[in-house]
């Protein structure tokens, strides 16, 4: 993402008074805003103008928005917000799952959202660059990250860290056997200011589990502290 242009959100939304609005709050805090008002579309305008941010509506027209996250996902690591209806808890876990990196409630606040799209673009303009990174190989337990390539490998097989599940173990490895709370990183992932709550970050750990651990349900390596957060050990 440059910094001598706008940064630009691709609003997903089939409810017309609704992206209306959105758009009319964010292009206020300087953001260059395109609308697609279907699944279809949103992936036509996203190829054709990568976005730095895509706030997806999951209820749409043409094609599903878990549907558009899956992809979207495949072909970049472009920041995902979702937006569910409040009794959707499936279709959270279920996009947080597909790569989504954070996720809104309907109803919601105009200042709620901005603040939201603002900390996930801010993470990313904050990012060390890889060439810039301590330490370009990691290694704990199963795993060895090469961080300038953002590759990733367990028990020397491939794997695909998607790109929050790549920042959380690299997390953890340069902080091998450190108890680190819940609070410490949701902030060092999703950044300061963060207002979503913890699911986010339990759905990513699962994740991150099913790909290093012999057994998810049993997990040896990325273990949880009752009560205060997760710690790494090499074992």
């Amino acid at each position: 993402m440059t910094t001598d242009r706008a940064r630009r959100v691709l609003i997903v939304e089939d409810e017309t008074s609704l992206a209306d609005s959105i758009r009319y709050n964010l292009e206020r805090e300087g953001y260059a805003v395109d609308v697609a008002y279907d699944g279809r579309d949103a992936l036509r305008r996203a190829r054709l103008e990568p976005p730095d941010l895509v706030l997806l509506d999951l209820m749409l027209p043409e094609m599903a928005g878990l549907d558009v996250c899956r992809t979207l996902r495949a072909e970049s690591n472009v920041p995902i917000i979702m937006v569910t209806a409040k009794d959707a808890e499936a279709d959270k876990v279920a996009g947080l799952e597909l790569g989504a990196d954070d996720y809104v409630t309907k109803p919601f606040s105009m200042r709620e959202l901005v603040a939201r799209v603002s900390a996930n673009l801010r993470r990313v303009a904050t990012a060390v660059p890889a060439q810039e990174q301590p330490e370009d190989i990691l290694e704990g337990g199963p795993v060895r990250l090469d961080v300038s390539r953002h590759e990733a490998t367990v028990r020397g097989q491939p794997v695909d860290f998607r790109p929050k599940e790549f920042e959380l173990i690299s997390t953890f490895l340069r902080r091998m056997g450190r108890l680190l709370t819940r609070e410490f990183l949701i902030e060092e992932v999703w950044g300061p200011g963060y207002y979503g709550d913890m699911k986010t970050l339990d759905v990513h750990i699962r994740r991150i589990r099913t790909k290093i651990e012999e057994d998810p349900h049993r997990p040896v390596h990325l273990v949880t502290v009752r009560g205060l957060g997760y710690k790494y050990t090499d074992e």
